[in-house]
């Protein structure tokens, strides 16, 4: 995690006992202020989909309903056993759930997750939770599709995802520069297509990829769209897509927080699957 100039700055003003809070601060998912150590930094692992949303970009309304969207959740170990027929029942038919993070973390409830959204008929897919600043693009991708992120043409799997968005641990933009950060995407890209004869799909805010892509429009020809908005509509898209495949539209939703919405059918939602 990297120390910002002005917090080092007071770290050396305060001698021996800067040297100890330095230690501190170096510590993956440790924090460190005057008078002890403080969990500001969440652990590595921890991280979701939509996790900086609220905090960047706000929450500005919900979206109404729309009888060519199709209502899906997306979930993580914080959700742990989730309450499959309770959301089948409410209208959920779609669902996601974390399987990785960079090359060091695997989901332990991913099991329920993934297999329990299938068995109550949902069509679901697995995410993986990018850390372009601890491992190559690749590397993350081999490391998904090993330990779930893998895509099947039976119609009731969706392709995998990956989750570009602010860091959690450190620099929003992963301490890279926009060229850097596409060349990251595009070898996770690649490697995902490689391995599975699918394209993933990007998970973004429109803010976050304007900041820490430049606003690359080069992924919209062959990669789908999940954004990240929690308004009443999706607003502004990053550069090159001139739609959206999936909406992530609230972290408040009922039962699970994280709510979505399939921009078409439930009979769009399997053809998305299935690739066709």
């Amino acid at each position: 995690m990297p120390v910002h100039r002005s917090r080092l700055v007071r770290i050396r003003a305060l001698g021996t006992a800067g040297a100890v809070l330095l230690t501190l601060l170096a510590l993956p998912g440790t924090s460190a202020v005057a008078g002890g150590a403080s969990p500001s930094v969440p652990p590595r692992g921890s991280a979701h989909m939509g996790m900086g949303v609220l905090a960047h970009d706000g929450q500005a309304g919900l979206p109404t309903s729309r009888s060519t969207q199709t209502e899906g959740v997306d979930v993580s170990s914080h959700q742990g056993n989730v309450a499959w027929t309770t959301l089948w029942n409410s209208g959920v038919r779609w669902a996601y759930a974390k399987a990785t993070e960079g090359t060091y973390y695997t989901n332990p409830y991913h099991a329920q997750q993934y297999n329990g959204s299938y068995d109550v008929g949902m069509v679901r897919g697995a995410y993986h939770f990018a850390t372009p600043d601890t491992t190559s693009g690749a590397a993350q991708a081999d490391y998904f599709v090993d330990r779930g992120g893998d895509w099947s043409a039976d119609g009731r799997t969706l392709p995998g995802v990956l989750d570009i968005e602010w860091n959690p641990y450190g620099d929003d933009c992963y301490g890279k520069s926009a060229s850097s950060m596409v060349s990251w995407i595009r070898d996770f890209l690649d490697r995902y297509r490689a391995r599975t004869g699918r394209d993933a799909v990007i998970y973004t805010a429109t803010s976050w990829w304007k900041q820490c892509t430049g606003n690359y429009a080069g992924f919209a020809s062959t990669t789908p769209l999940w954004i990240a908005r929690y308004a009443s509509t999706v607003g502004e898209l990053p550069a090159g897509w001139d739609t959206y495949t999936m909406w992530q539209y609230t972290s408040t939703g009922p039962t699970v927080g994280d709510h979505d919405r399939f921009n078409g059918t439930l009979d769009g939602v399997r053809i998305f699957a299935a690739g066709s």
